[in-house]
């Protein structure tokens, strides 16, 4: 059990779960797994940890083990809702019991997003196994309970459970079929509009794109509907934030859409990619009135860190089964931004392709060119070959 205590002595946060962690190093003899628990000696951190408020504007619940490891679960909430905004590892691979031989002694830190989150005075539960993927370490969370934003010190009666509990959809008897319908009218191309997120040291992230929502989802009548939405840059606004690997991008719309795009890093290849696509979107007729939709894994528009993505074919992404987000005109780049302009353009493999389709055909029009000219030359040597007719 852990406890994160305001200074009047009062509790904030409580957890208690089980956690397993996997990662690579490098020995001298190459690649080495290692998997290790969240042993039972592991205790808060308490100059690490934090109720919020001034000093802290997000409560945190940082957990400390071994020869120099530790967790952090950082929370944030709105009305209605909490979460684990982030989880935060830091590993040192100079514990030679959990490294043994690593080539390096240096500690590091990895961090990612999570879908933990709970309603306000409810505990969030979750007896399945959870996992979270980070760059190099993946961490599996299991027989979880945690709160946050406690009004009592103890967890409170009443639970959220995580998805994973819950029954599966496939043991509620299904509805009487319906003809799905029509599709909406498909807009023309969005406008192309530059973003751009500065943290301390400058711009972290300068993106130009066009955005477009391809959206299926159920009504409230059963029928199922497909939406397509452009993303209007003159009603929307856009913030973001910078981390040494994450860089964070969300857009709001005037008409009920948040988009959240998260570029990592991967230090070792020197390359970012979009990893995260978030999509929470006010739907008047949906069963749910909002359709919210999410991918933490995509390894999407990378390239070399310093040079940029470019890609002027619209490409399709595919966030989840139902959900599409459509990009057009697009060009981005993460984390070394210099002077506020982008680097050299990696070029997406749908632009190369267009460029091989004229030299193709170009090539095999040459070809053509050249068997016509050694017939032509075979058979005018043939005709003047042996005796001549008087």
């Amino acid at each position: 059990m852990f406890e994160v205590k305001a200074s009047n002595g009062t509790v904030c946060i409580k957890a208690n779960f089980s956690a397993a962690f996997w990662t690579s190093y490098e020995t001298g003899s190459g690649s080495q797994n290692a998997t290790f628990p969240l042993p039972s000696s592991a205790h808060v951190l308490n100059s690490n940890s934090s109720c919020g408020g001034v000093n802290a504007s997000e409560p945190s619940l940082a957990i400390a083990f071994g020869g120099g490891h530790s967790l952090t679960l950082q929370f944030t909430r709105n009305a209605t809702r909490y979460r684990v905004r982030l989880l935060h590892f830091v590993y040192n691979l100079g514990d030679t019991d959990i490294f043994p031989n690593a080539s390096s002694k240096e500690v590091k830190a990895e961090d990612s997003m999570t879908d933990i989150l709970a309603d306000i005075d409810k505990k969030y539960r979750c007896v399945s196994a959870t996992q979270v993927h980070m760059q190099n370490v993946t961490i599996t969370l299991s027989d979880t309970t945690i709160e946050a934003y406690l009004s009592n010190g103890n967890f409170s009666k009443g639970e959220t459970r995580c998805k994973q509990d819950l029954p599966s959809p496939t043991s509620v008897p299904p509805a009487p079929p319906k003809p799905p319908t029509p599709p909406s009218p498909t807009p023309p191309s969005p406008t192309a509009s530059t973003y751009n997120v500065s943290g301390n040291n400058g711009t972290c992230l300068l993106a130009r794109m066009g955005l477009q929502l391809n959206v299926t989802y159920s009504r409230k009548d059963n029928t199922t509907m497909t939406r397509v939405v452009n993303i209007n840059p003159n009603v929307a606004t856009a913030m973001g934030s910078c981390s040494a690997n994450l860089v964070s991008l969300e857009i709001r719309s005037e008409d009920g859409v948040v988009l959240g795009l998260n570029f990592r890093m991967n230090s070792s290849a020197n390359r970012f990619f979009l990893e995260t696509v978030k999509l929470n979107m006010t739907v008047p007729d949906a069963q749910g009135a909002t359709v919210q939709a999410a991918n933490n894994s995509l390894r999407a528009l990378q390239a070399t860190v310093g040079n940029s993505y470019k890609c002027t074919t619209e490409e399709r992404l595919r966030v989840t089964p139902s959900f599409f987000l459509n990009l057009f005109s697009v060009q981005v780049q993460a984390f070394k931004v210099e002077g506020n302009k982008f680097g050299s353009a990696e070029v997406c493999l749908l632009d190369g392709n267009n460029m091989l389709i004229p030299i193709a055909v170009g090539g095999a029009l040459a070809g053509l060119v050249l068997v016509v000219l050694l017939a032509y030359l075979i058979g005018r040597k043939r005709s003047h070959a042996g005796y001549q007719t008087i």
